[in-house]
């Protein structure tokens, strides 16, 4: 059973200004991430109110979900770097900035600029060669929302195809055969929204660069947001990439412990998807032109 996010916190005994401070600075999380959007739909138990967490600006300061001696998850958000990038020295990116929390932070995978959601590094060297071991034999859980265009189809399907770094026009492309690395992603419709447009759940069984983006736009239902793949139908309306690393499942390579974590939607995202589920506003009507009296 679910309920409004500020419902629950205000049955807790949150109420007024507390309650607004609890959310704009960073102490109420869902599933270990903060959020700030009391009108999300949430699970109870996933809710925990941290007093001591550090202050934050929620949706765009990074945060630690998990840490351990040997490896961290951490929360992305959207317009970070996962990785420091050759001529952009000034601009932030997540494992710099674990780094200073941790001491050490090394990269297992990444995510687009424009993603938001849950990421790995490891602590050590030795680590990270045991994680990067994982992804290289399929062994995380790897799932992605995404708001996209059009009526998304409601059977469950996957998607194999080989990715090419050129297409022809300069972008990366997704090809039914031929030289490239091959691709494969289920797809699950997750909601049909009211807008022209469905919220979808994507398992990678492989993790090349753009995958979920380019089998998104070969089928026909592009992300929202996405200025690369995306015609512009499906650019209107999303500020950013509509796409959010939502689940990250493994097993510790040194405890041998089963880890799942799970991040819902970020805030901006959560919102938009309200917004695409209500129907649209009517249009209004054009004035009739005035004669001219002559």
């Amino acid at each position: 059973m679910t309920v409004r996010l500020i419902d629950h916190l205000r049955e807790q005994g949150l109420g007024g200004r507390e309650l607004r401070r609890a959310l704009e600075t960073g102490k109420v999380r869902v599933g270990g991430v903060p959020t700030a959007d009391g009108g999300r739909q949430v699970d109870p138990a996933q809710v925990h109110v941290w007093e001591r967490a550090p202050r934050i600006v929620v949706g765009r300061d990074p945060v630690i979900v998990h840490r351990d001696p040997h490896l961290a998850v951490l929360w992305k958000p959207s317009g970070w770097l996962s990785v420091a990038a050759p001529g952009r020295g000034r601009d932030d990116n997540l494992v710099t900035w674990a780094a200073r929390i941790l001491g050490r932070a090394h990269p297992v995978h990444r995510l687009d600029e424009g993603t938001s959601g849950l990421m790995l590094v490891g602590c050590s060297p030795v680590a990270q060669t045991a994680l990067t071991g994982l992804f290289a034999r399929h062994e995380v859980e790897r799932r992605y929302l995404a708001l996209v265009h059009g009526n998304f189809p409601a059977e469950p399907f996957s998607l194999t195809s080989v990715l090419v770094r050129d297409r022809g026009d300069g972008r990366r492309g997704s090809r039914e055969q031929g030289e490239g690395k091959e691709a494969t992603t289920h797809l699950r419709r997750a909601e049909v929204l009211e807008q022209h447009a469905s919220l979808v759940g994507a398992t990678l069984e492989t993790g090349r660069t753009h995958q979920v983006r380019l089998h998104l736009e070969a089928v026909g239902h592009p992300v929202l947001g996405d200025s690369l793949y995306a015609h512009r139908a499906a650019r209107r309306g999303a500020k950013r990439l509509a796409l959010h690393a939502a689940v990250l499942g493994f097993r510790h390579p040194m405890t041998g412990e089963s880890l799942r974590f799970e991040a819902p939607l970020a805030d901006d995202l959560e919102r938009l998807r309200r917004y695409l589920a209500a129907p649209a506003p009517p249009r209004p009507k054009p004035r009739a032109k005035r004669r001219k009296r002559r």
